[in-house]
């Protein structure tokens, strides 16, 4: 599928709107609508956790079509207060989305969402059916034992050199217990944190190919300080498995019979496994399942993005993802 035109993507990349939520325990939601403002609702969730959203995450919606509303979930990107973990969990998250569409005064919206988003997107979508037209996902975290111990350990077999860079920041006796250590070291403060969030960032980055250049020079100041509030998020959840675990994300998807689903997942992801899209979309009766060829986990793979742009054009036209893919 064709890029978006040049006016196309300026009125996506432009809010139209933006303002703050305030939530419970002193949280507030930063978010931001662009597109139609008489557009098709559409909540498009960051991964991470802890990632925050930005407008280049608009790219796979046809701005003249689609109302897209976008937040910054609890302790990530502008919310505020930034990095904070308490109060932070994936229930409180839930009921900030619904919180939104009722701030928002939308009946009923498309949710979103890739890597840790889709695995939220699910979990929201589950709890809120009539309020879910359809549910896309683009490489879906399944948050278990499973995914956890593949990105720490198993992924050394096709990267050997960005794993052992990353194993040496971890002392010896806490390998077999890496996502314990690091949500040891963000949550007491480590004097280490930047240099360790630093490492995290590059070794991500590595795994996801296409984006290998990103973090060639560890970030200071502001950038530091956002970078260690990101992983400190990210660590609080991953210790936690998300407060999902695998079953209650399958039960998730089980639970979504008759809602449009569409499921896109890179071929070659090396950070979420391909397998995690398979189990969902058998969980999820009638999902529709598409595989980017040659893909890893990014979302900006141009073969990730003719998916993601051809489902919602798809979900456009008819409502439902039917006559997606090709």
């Amino acid at each position: 599928m064709p890029p978006e035109s040049s006016s196309s993507q300026a009125t996506a990349s432009s809010a139209f709107d933006a303002g703050w939520l305030d939530v419970d325990h002193g949280h507030r939601i930063r978010y931001e609508q662009a597109g139609a403002r008489d557009g098709i609702p559409v909540v498009m969730l960051h991964g991470g956790p802890g990632s925050g959203a930005s407008p280049r995450q608009r790219e796979i919606f046809d701005a003249s079509r689609w109302r897209i509303v976008q937040f910054d979930q609890r302790g990530a990107g502008l919310s505020t207060p930034q990095g904070e973990t308490k109060h932070n969990h994936t229930d409180a998250l839930i009921g900030d989305i619904e919180a939104l569409r009722e701030r928002l005064g939308i009946e009923r919206w498309l949710v979103a969402g890739g890597s840790w988003g889709a695995t939220l997107a699910l979990a929201y979508a589950a709890r809120h059916r009539e309020r879910a037209s359809g549910v896309l996902l683009r490489g879906v975290f399944l948050a278990n034992e499973a995914d956890l111990d593949w990105f720490f350990h198993g992924v050394a077999s096709l990267a050997p050199e960005a794993h052992a860079e990353f194993i040496a920041q971890v002392p010896r006796r806490w390998r077999r217990s890496i996502v314990a250590w690091l949500d040891r070291c963000f949550s007491r403060g480590d004097p280490r944190c930047a240099e360790i969030a630093g490492a995290w960032q590059r070794y991500e980055l590595r795994l996801d190919r296409e984006r290998v250049g990103a973090a060639s020079t560890a970030p200071s100041g502001d950038g530091a300080t956002r970078l260690v509030a990101k992983y400190r998020v990210q660590a609080h959840y991953l210790a936690r498995r998300c407060f999902l675990g695998e079953h209650a994300i399958i039960r998730a998807a089980s639970s979504l019979r008759g809602v449009p689903v569409a499921i896109v997942h890179g071929e070659h992801d090396w950070i979420c496994r391909p397998e995690n899209a398979w189990r969902v979309h058998r969980a999820a009766a009638g999902s529709r399942l598409a595989w980017a060829a040659g893909a890893g986990h990014s979302p900006f793979h141009a073969a990730t993005l003719a998916l993601t742009r051809s489902a919602t054009d798809a979900f456009a036209a008819n409502g439902d993802f039917s006559a997606w893919p090709r």
